[in-house]
C-alpha cells in the first residue's frame, strides 16, 4: 500500500522534504507539496535579492524534485483556510509542516509603529514581486532611510537601495517595483548594528559586494571600526579588514552613500503621522558581554526604518506552537503522532539554505520509522475533499505557464531572462485564461 504524505510549504524546507521521503522509503510513495501561493520555491523565489541570480539557481535543484512522479504540487491551499490539521490527517499518513520563518522580529521601542517603520521582509518581499505585497506598497520618497541590522539580508535591502533602476533592469524585479526604484530620491542609507564589526552577521562575500557599487559611496567611521584584540575565525578577520579599508577611504561623490555604523542600538523612532528621525544611543559592552547602553544619543532624519534583526515563525492553526522559542515543540522532527515539522519553523531561522536538506532528512527518518509496519489510517481522497469545497488546486503544468508568462513579459521588456508577475489575479490570468 503507497505512502502518502503530505509536506506543507514548497520552500528549501519543504522540497528537501519531499526528496528525501521519495530516497528514503523502502516501499511505495506519494508526497503531496501543499503551498498556499501559486509559486513554488518560498524564500528562493522571494527572498533572494534579484541580482544574487548565482543563489536563485538553487531553483533548478528544487525543480527536478517536483518533476519527480511520486511528487505532485498543490499550489493555492491554505492550511487554516481550505483545510485542517484533521482533514489531513484523515487524507494522508502523515504530515509535515515546513513553512518556514514569515515575518521579521521588532524592535521594541517607541514609535515603531509609525507609517515609514516597516520590516524588512516587507520591502524584500516587495522588490521580489510576493503577491503579499502590493507594487505600491512603497514610495522611496525620502532622501535619507536607516536599515537595523548587520546580517546578510541587511546587506541585501541596502544593496538594492544603492543601485539604480537600469543596474536592475535585468533582474526579474516587477516591472512596477523597478519603475518605482527609477524614481527612489534616496540618497543616504545607514546600516545599524547593535554591537561592533566582529559581532555582525553578514558574510564577506556579501559585504564586498557592497564595496563594488558604482552608484554609492561606501563610508565606515574609524573609530566603530576598532576591534580590541580577539583571535577571529577567517571569515570575521576578513570582515574587519574590508570594513577597515572602507574606513580609510574618502567618498568620491557618487550619487548616493551608504554609512556602515556600528556600536548604536535604536532607542526611539521619531515623528508626527509618520517616521522622520531615528534616535540612536551608542553602546559598549558589559563584562558579561551584553550590550548596554552609554548615555551618548544622536539623531538620524530618516524617513523609514527598515528593520532587520531576525526572522521568526508564525503558528499554523491547530498545531503546537512555542511562543518563546517561536518554533514548533519536536523530538528530531515529530511533534506528536502522523505529525512532523522541518527546517526553520522546527530549528528556528538559522543556518543556509542547504542546512534545510539535512535538517529535512531527519525529520523524514524519524517520521519513515514511525510508520514502519503501522497500519494507515487515513480515509478521505484529498483532491474530492478540496473538489468538494470548490478549491482548484494550482497544478506544476499552472505554475510552469506562469513561469513562461514571465519569460514572455521580460522579452517583450527588453529585460533579462524573465520579469516577475504582480499580484496573484496576473499569475492566475497566465496559468488559467
Amino acid at each position: 500500500m503507497t505512502l502518502r504524505v503530505a509536506v506543507i510549504g514548497s520552500g528549501p524546507a519543504g522540497i528537501y522534504t519531499a526528496e528525501a521521503l521519495v530516497k528514503q522509503a523502502q516501499e511505495d510513495v506519494q508526497v503531496d507539496v501543499v503551498e498556499r501561493l501559486p509559486t513554488p520555491y518560498g524564500l528562493v523565489r522571494y527572498g533572494v535579492a534579484p541580482d544574487h541570480t548565482s543563489i536563485k539557481s538553487i531553483a533548478n535543484y528544487l525543480r527536478r524534485v517536483l518533476e519527480l512522479p511520486e511528487v505532485r504540487f498543490l499550489g493555492g491551499v491554505t492550511l487554516g483556510e481550505h483545510l485542517s490539521v484533521e482533514d489531513l490527517l484523515s487524507s494522508y499518513d502523515a504530515v509535515v509542516y515546513a513553512t518556514g520563518a514569515m515575518v521579521d522580529r521588532k524592535l521594541g521601542i517607541p514609535g515603531e509603529d509609525l507609517p515609514g517603520s516597516v520590516a524588512a521582509t516587507d520591502f524584500v518581499n516587495w522588490y521580489c514581486g510576493h503577491p503579499d505585497v502590493s507594487a505600491s506598497m512603497f514610495t522611496l520618497d525620502s532622501p535619507e532611510i536607516a536599515v537595523i541590522g548587520v546580517g546578510n539580508v541587511a546587506v541585501d535591502v541596502v544593496r538594492v537601495l544603492a543601485k539604480t533602476a537600469e543596474e536592475l533592469s535585468s533582474t526579474d524585479v516587477p516591472h512596477d517595483v523597478l519603475e518605482r526604484l527609477g524614481e527612489s530620491q534616496v540618497k543616504a542609507i545607514h546600516m545599524i548594528g547593535r554591537r561592533g564589526p566582529e559581532h555582525a552577521k553578514f558574510t564577506l562575500k556579501e559585504l564586498r559586494e557592497l564595496g563594488e557599487l558604482a552608484n554609492a559611496d561606501v563610508c565606515v567611521r574609524e573609530e566603530e571600526a576598532v576591534v580590541l584584540g580577539g583571535d577571529f575565525p577567517r571569515q570575521i578577520r576578513g570582515n574587519i579588514d574590508v570594513l577597515r579599508s572602507w574606513a580609510a577611504r574618502a567618498p568620491v561623490g557618487r550619487p548616493r552613500r551608504l554609512d556602515v555604523r556600528f556600536w548604536l542600538r535604536p532607542v526611539e523612532i521619531l515623528g508626527t503621522g509618520r517616521v522622520e528621525g531615528l534616535r540612536l544611543e551608542r553602546t559598549r559592552l558589559s563584562e558579561e558581554g551584553r550590550v548596554v547602553g552609554t548615555g551618548e544619543f544622536e539623531t538620524i532624519p530618516v524617513g523609514m526604518v527598515l528593520r532587520s534583526v531576525g526572522y521568526q515563525s508564525v503558528p499554523l492553526p491547530g498545531v503546537p506552537f512555542d511562543e518563546r522559542s517561536m518554533t514548533v515543540p519536536n523530538e528530531a522532527g515529530r511533534i506528536r503522532e502522523r505529525e512532523y515539522v522541518a527546517g526553520w519553523l522546527k530549528r528556528g531561522p538559522t543556518g543556509v539554505i542547504g542546512t534545510n536538506k539535512s535538517d529535512a532528512a531527519e525529520t523524514v527518518r524519524t517520521l519513515l520509522a514511525d510508520l514502519a509496519g503501522r497500519d494507515r489510517l487515513r480515509s478521505a481522497p484529498i483532491d474530492a475533499l478540496l473538489d468538494d469545497r470548490g478549491v482548484r488546486p494550482v497544478t506544476y503544468d499552472e505554475w510552469l505557464a506562469i513561469e513562461a508568462a514571465e519569460g514572455a513579459l521580460a522579452k517583450s521588456l527588453g529585460r533579462g531572462e524573465r520579469v516577475k508577475l504582480a499580484g496573484l489575479e496576473a499569475m492566475l490570468r497566465a496559468c488559467r485564461p
